[in-house]
C-alpha cells in the first residue's frame, strides 16, 4: 500500500514538473517577438532584426548573413515588429518628439503604424534616419546628464632597473571622451575630451662612474641623480552648429623638466572642421586664438630663471583616427602654436599611437611624442622626444 502511494505521489510531481515546463516554454515562445522580414526585389527573403537606417540604406542582422547594409532600392518589402522612429532628411535632428512604432517598408514608402494612432508615412527619398525607440529615447529625446556617455582608457607602464645604477621610470595617463549623441551615425551636437599623461623617472648612479669629485670634508663621492618629468593635460569642448563645423573652447597645461619648462598654459577659443568622418576614419582640423603663459626654471645655482612669457597666440591643429582590421586603432595629432606678440616664442608638438587589443578591455599601446619649444631655458635643448609602451584599460 505504501509503495503504491509513493509511486502515485512521484507520478503526480512529475506531471506537475512537466506541466510547468510546458507552460514556461509556451510563455517564452509567446514573449519572444516574431523576427523581422526583409524581401529583396529578386524575391529572396531574409529574417532577422532591423538595426537602423541611415540615408538610403538600412542595417539588417540575421543568423545566416550576419550584419549587412542593404540599399533601399534593392528591397521590395521590409516588416519590423520593433519600435522605430523615422527622421526626415530635410528636418534638423532635434529633441522634438516623433511617433514610434512597428515599421513597414513597401512601394518606396516607410510607414510607422502604432496601434490606435494614425500611421505616419514617409517617402524613402525623404528618410534621413531610422532609429530604434531605445536609442532614440537615450540619445535624442532625453537631455544627457553630466555623467552620461563617457568613454575612454587608462594607460600605465613602468621600467625598473636595480644594479650599480638604479633607474625608475613610470608612465600613467587617462583619456576621456564624450560625444552627444554617442552613436556615430547621428549628427553630433557636442563633444568633450579630457587627457592627462605624465612620465616620471629618476636615475641614481654612483659618482665615480661620472667622475664626480669627492666631498673635500667627508671624502664621500656623492651620487648623481638625473630626473625625468614630462606632464601634459588638456581639455576641450566642441559645440556643433552643422554636421561638419563646430566652435570650441580649450585649455592645455605642459611641464617638461628636459626643456626647463616649469609650466606652459593655454586658454583659447576657436573653430573646428571635420573634412571626413566614416565608420573607420575621422579627421579634424582646428584653429584658435588663445592666451598663453610660459614659466621656466634654472638648474644652475645662482643663475636667474628665464623671464616668464605672456603671449597672445594661436593653435593650428589636426587630429586623425583610423580603425584598422583586427581592432587595431591608429591615432595621430599635430599642433603648431605661434605667438603673435613674440614671434620667437613659438612651440609645436606631434604624437602618434598604435593600440592593439590583448584580452577583453586590455590593450597594448605604442606611442611616440615630440615636443618642440623654440625658446627653452638656457642650456636646454629645443626638442623633447618620448617613446612609450604601456598597457591600456578601456573603460567601456
Amino acid at each position: 500500500m505504501m509503495k503504491t502511494q509513493t509511486q502515485t505521489t512521484m507520478a503526480f510531481v512529475a506531471f506537475l514538473l512537466l506541466g510547468t515546463k510546458l507552460l514556461c516554454g509556451q510563455a517564452s515562445a509567446a514573449a519572444k517577438p516574431a523576427p523581422d522580414v526583409l524581401v529583396f526585389v529578386n524575391g529572396d527573403t531574409l529574417s532577422g532584426t532591423l538595426l537602423r537606417g541611415v540615408g538610403k540604406s538600412v542595417v539588417f542582422k540575421s543568423e545566416m548573413a550576419g550584419e549587412i547594409t542593404v540599399p533601399l532600392e534593392k528591397i521590395k518589402e521590409l516588416r519590423s515588429t520593433g519600435s522605430f522612429a523615422v527622421l526626415r532628411n530635410d528636418v534638423p535632428v532635434t529633441r522634438a518628439a516623433v511617433q514610434t512604432g512597428p515599421l513597414i517598408y513597401s512601394d518606396k514608402n516607410i510607414t510607422i503604424a502604432s496601434p490606435g494612432v494614425t500611421p505616419v508615412t514617409v517617402p524613402a527619398a525623404e528618410v534621413g534616419y531610422l532609429i530604434d525607440k531605445t536609442t532614440y529615447d537615450r540619445e535624442l529625446s532625453r537631455r544627457a546628464g553630466p555623467l552620461t556617455g563617457w568613454n575612454g582608457s587608462i594607460l600605465g607602464g613602468a621600467t625598473l632597473v636595480r644594479s650599480t645604477t638604479n633607474d625608475n621610470t613610470f608612465t600613467a595617463g587617462i583619456s576621456l571622451y564624450r560625444a552627444i549623441p554617442a552613436v556615430p551615425y547621428l549628427p553630433a551636437r557636442n563633444r568633450t575630451t579630457v587627457n592627462v599623461q605624465e612620465t616620471y623617472g629618476k636615475q641614481t648612479s654612483p659618482g665615480f662612474l661620472t667622475g664626480v669629485a669627492p666631498n673635500p670634508v667627508t671624502g664621500i663621492i656623492p651620487a648623481v641623480v638625473i630626473k625625468t618629468n614630462v606632464f601634459h593635460a588638456d581639455a576641450e569642448r566642441d559645440e556643433y552648429f552643422s554636421p561638419r563645423f563646430y566652435v570650441l573652447a580649450q585649455s592645455s597645461f605642459d611641464h617638461n623638466y628636459a626643456q626647463g619648462l616649469d609650466l606652459q598654459a593655454t586658454y583659447g577659443i576657436g573653430v573646428g572642421w571635420t573634412p571626413f568622418k566614416t565608420a573607420n576614419q575621422q579627421l579634424d582640423v582646428k584653429a584658435d586664438v588663445h592666451y598663453e603663459t610660459q614659466k621656466f626654471f634654472s638648474l644652475l645655482a645662482g643663475t636667474p630663471a628665464q623671464a616668464t612669457q605672456n603671449l597672445i597666440g594661436s593653435t593650428f591643429a589636426e587630429a586623425y583616427r583610423w580603425n584598422l582590421p583586427r581592432k587595431l586603432v591608429f591615432t595621430e595629432s599635430a599642433n603648431v602654436l605661434p605667438a603673435w606678440n613674440n614671434l620667437d616664442a613659438y612651440s609645436a608638438n606631434a604624437s602618434a599611437a598604435l593600440t592593439m587589443p590583448l584580452f577583453r578591455r586590455l590593450s597594448l599601446q605604442f606611442s611616440t611624442t615630440d615636443n618642440f619649444l623654440n625658446n627653452p631655458a638656457p642650456l636646454f635643448k629645443k626638442n623633447s622626444y618620448q617613446f612609450v609602451t604601456g598597457l591600456t584599460y578601456n573603460l567601456r
